[in-house]
């Protein structure tokens, strides 16, 4: 009898803390035992009713607020106060930075898909539509990566086509003479051209992202959103923002850059101002930049703004051309040759007007800095990205189906196979986060933390896609030059896992560090509520934490032990199962992360490797949930379906793997190994992407499937006669259209109704013997020419800066004869 009592209790208290009833979840099994007790053996002894007191005691101070707050909070709150981290001034105004939207509801333990779902992305407007299919096509166009990158920078006319069509001021409101795009609009201007030439990508990303327009929009006086806000439309001025010094890079906030409060001569005038002195470098734009944003530390030690001696960091907008900016000379990122440099200035003098937002902003320059990065950082290295994951995609699904070796095309090989898969399917995952996190930047959100996420595992994801393909095209992808279409990319990838926050940092302290106080449901209010010794506060922030936990800890074991079928889904299907587990990693998640900080309190902040791994938990939920929304948009097409799996099972086993990797490593003796049972019950169950899998996605990238052209709309596609992407399309083409040609050819074979060898005459035998007509001869001779031209790699007569981009005597011959094993390619092989 004791035993189904007590496993009544105890599926009584579970459902109760899985539904939320934690106080009724442990006072209700509590008082039925103590009901049992005294049926049992009666309720005269003393203990008994000491026990019972003692029960309803703690049942009463916990349950009634007036009581509680009064009795029993002040207590716990100065038991608390020593455990919680302490915030510096930076930090505040890091965490007060931007806004919490989806990212919170994973970290609830309970996210509401219907929200989700329900969510609506703004289309591209028809003015967006135009520009896109007008100046971003004739811009790609004009691109040619290659000389760019031999001649180190964009052609003249390249330059003035950008400034007269308004690339530069795509953000900028149509009534101050800017495009007045949204974030979607603006992240598809950049992914496009990130898939034809990255040095055009990047500068026209970097004035509409983090730098003087985006400030002067939120923060600037009229007087300088009148005077600046239209050159910068029309590309009169070029701006820049210098922000990184030597002494601070990630850590931006510890400038060493200052400048002093002063008077001094400006114009023939007397005025207030201050002296500047800075070394600034990374600075992209700054070689040819005409106004330049720069943030520093402002002292006052004279007091002449009547406040404090160090006001803080503080942002102004000065013009290239002042008396002391020392500018022109150019690092090299990589051989990208887009425009970057270093800044100088000593003791240089500038009015107070120069403040961004006037000397009302002096000081404030760190809180810009952060609410503009909030939603800039979502964009423009996401989209850049998501432009070299399509390129990759689309050129290796090409390339794989064209380059033969062993008698077929080598995208038939399950070693090819899994890099296709791995290639597709980030390309999937990846477009999703940008499209939904650009969607929700353009709902007026400023999702910091999801910001983060995107540009950090949208950057990662480039390095795997593009590495992947490195190894795809093989010599191909190692030799310069107009054919190869993936160099550029590869130099490129640790540009954009630097910049912007490196990933090493924004993993292990940005997106838990931040996500943990913003999107915590109590954490934040709690640390908020010690600080102001607010009692009442602290009471309703504190209990429901305690209420939160417990609640979670049940999901966290219904959910694993039901492997996630007790889950609501808003549909059935693949895509509703696949929600369910999403949901039961979100309880696990939310309850780790409150054992962590729990267990290590403040000290958690210095555990990066604990909180690299909350990171990626969180990181991964956000792109499962981009994924399945994008799906779920496009109507659950089944050309997708192998994408989606794809990405949802390579997804779930990275939150998997994160979530076992923290409870392997956290320091409390033990805590791991207790813990374990109940965040996986039936083990650790995903297993990543499956080979049957990987097979149908790599399939569907080298066989003229919809689905290749529907994940690289966003590639820019030259004409057929174009060196490189353009006659690869071609040859891709035309070997696509052979395939039914050659599959007659095999069966020929096998029933002896032509010889297999001599290779170079089969299709003139096959021909002649009637196995195929004249014109099925006619595209088979069209594949293989084609195929032999786009396998060729390039090779010039001398290297180095200015290097002719004519090939060399080898090169051309081979292009004009084509080699002696590319002329006998026949797909004859039987296929796997």
């Amino acid at each position: 009898m004791w035993f189904l009592v007590l496993l009544t209790v105890v599926i009584v208290a579970s459902v109760l803390l899985y539904t939320g009833r934690t106080w009724l979840a442990w006072v209700l099994p509590g008082a039925a035992l103590l009901v049992l007790w005294a049926a049992q053996s009666g309720a005269g002894s003393v203990f008994f009713w000491i026990c019972a007191a003692a029960f309803f005691a703690v049942a009463i101070l916990t349950g009634v607020e007036p009581l509680r707050r009064t009795a029993l909070s002040p207590l716990v709150m100065k038991i608390i106060a020593p455990i919680l981290p302490r915030m510096s001034e930076t930090e505040k105004a890091a965490l007060d930075a931007g806004t919490v939207w989806w990212d919170a509801d994973l970290f609830s333990g309970n996210p509401k898909w219907s929200k989700l779902l329900d969510f609506h992305t703004q289309e591209l407007s028809e003015r967006e539509r135009a520009f896109l299919a007008g100046p971003v096509e004739d811009l790609c166009a004009m691109l040619d990566d290659h000389r760019v990158q031999r001649e180190g920078d964009l052609p003249p006319a390249v330059w003035r086509f950008i400034k007269e069509k308004g690339f530069l001021g795509m953000i900028i409101p149509e009534k101050h003479g800017g495009l007045g795009f949204s974030a979607l609009a603006h992240s598809a201007v950049v992914t496009e051209l990130s898939s034809r030439c990255v040095t055009a990508a990047v500068t026209v990303m970097v004035p509409n992202s983090l730098g003087p327009a985006e400030l002067l929009l939120h923060y600037g006086t009229e007087q300088q959103k009148q005077h600046y806000l239209p050159r910068l439309a029309r590309g009169e001025e070029v701006p820049c923002f210098a922000l990184t010094e030597p002494g601070a890079g990630s850590d931006a906030a510890s400038l060493t850059s200052f400048g002093v409060v002063c008077r001094g001569q400006w114009n023939g005038e007397e005025v207030l101002g201050m002296r500047l002195t800075f070394e600034k470098r990374y600075i992209t734009l700054a070689p040819i930049a005409t106004v330049v944003g720069l943030a520093f530390q402002l002292l006052d030690p004279d007091r002449l703004l009547g406040g404090e001696e160090h006001l803080g960091i503080t942002c102004a907008l000065i013009p290239r051309d002042t008396p002391g900016m020392v500018a022109g000379e150019r690092h090299d990122p990589l051989g990208v040759p887009f425009m970057n440099g270093p800044l100088w200035g000593k003791d240089m003098f500038v009015p107070l007007d120069y403040i961004i937002g006037g000397q009302a902003m002096a000081g404030k320059g760190w809180r810009m800095l952060m609410q503009s990065l909030a939603a800039g950082r979502g964009i423009s290295l996401p989209s850049m990205s998501a432009g070299a994951s399509q390129l990759a995609a689309r050129t290796v699904g090409a390339y794989a189906t064209v380059r033969e070796q062993f008698g077929m095309s080598i995208g038939r090989f399950e070693g090819v196979e899994e890099r296709l898969a791995r290639i597709g399917g980030f390309n999937y995952l990846m477009n999703a986060a940008r499209k939904l996190t650009a969607g929700a930047i353009d709902s007026g959100e400023q999702p910091s933390v999801v910001s983060a996420i995107v540009k950090c595992y949208a950057t990662e994801g480039m390095r795997t896609v593009v590495n992947d393909a490195m190894d795809v095209v093989g010599g191909a992808g190692i030799c310069r030059g107009p054919r190869n279409l993936l160099a550029t990319a590869y130099q490129a990838v640790p540009i954009g896992i630097t910049v912007e926050g490196a990933n090493i940092l924004t993993r292990s302290m940005i997106i838990f560090g931040q996500g943990a106080l913003r999107c915590h449901p109590f954490a934040k209010e709690e640390i908020r509520s010690v600080e102001a010794r607010d009692v009442a506060a602290f009471d309703a922030a504190f209990f429901g934490h305690v209420g939160f936990v417990f609640q979670n800890a049940a999901r966290t074991a219904i959910l694993g032990l039901s492997h996630g079928l007790l889950a609501e889904a808003p549909f059935g299907g693949p895509a509703g199962r696949y929600l369910q587990h999403l949901s039961r990693f979100s309880a696990a998640f939310a309850f780790l992360a409150d054992v962590a900080m729990g267990t290590l309190g403040g000290s958690l902040k210095f555990k990066e490797m604990l909180t690299g791994r909350l990171a990626d938990a969180l990181a991964w939920q956000y792109l499962a949930s981009a994924t399945i929304k994008r799906f779920v948009d496009a109507g659950q097409p089944a050309r997708d379906l192998p994408f989606v799996r794809w990405s949802m099972e390579h997804s779930l086993k990275q939150i998997q793997d994160a979530l076992d990797g923290l409870l392997t490593n956290l320091p409390t003796p033990g805590l791991g190994a207790m813990l374990r049972p109940l965040v996986f019950p039936l083990g650790r169950t995903f297993r990543g992407p499956s080979d049957r899998i990987n097979a149908t996605v790599a399939r569907a990238m080298i066989e003229g499937a919809e689905a290749r052209e529907a994940h690289t709309q966003d590639v820019y596609v030259p004409s057929e006669t174009e060196i490189g992407l353009g006659r690869l399309e071609e040859a891709y083409a035309a070997v696509i259209a052979a395939a039914p040609v050659q599959k007659k050819l095999r069966e020929a074979i096998k029933s002896k109704r032509v010889a297999k060898a001599p290779a170079d005459t089969l299709a003139a035998r096959a021909a002649q013997a009637g196995v195929i007509s004249s014109e099925e001869e006619a595209v088979l001779d069209r594949a293989r020419e084609l195929r032999t031209e786009v396998v060729h790699v390039d090779s010039f007569e001398r290297l180095g800066t200015g290097a002719s981009p004519a090939p060399g005597p080898l090169s051309q011959a081979l292009h004009e004869a084509g080699s002696l094993a590319a002329s006998k390619e026949v797909a004859t092989a039987e296929p796997k």
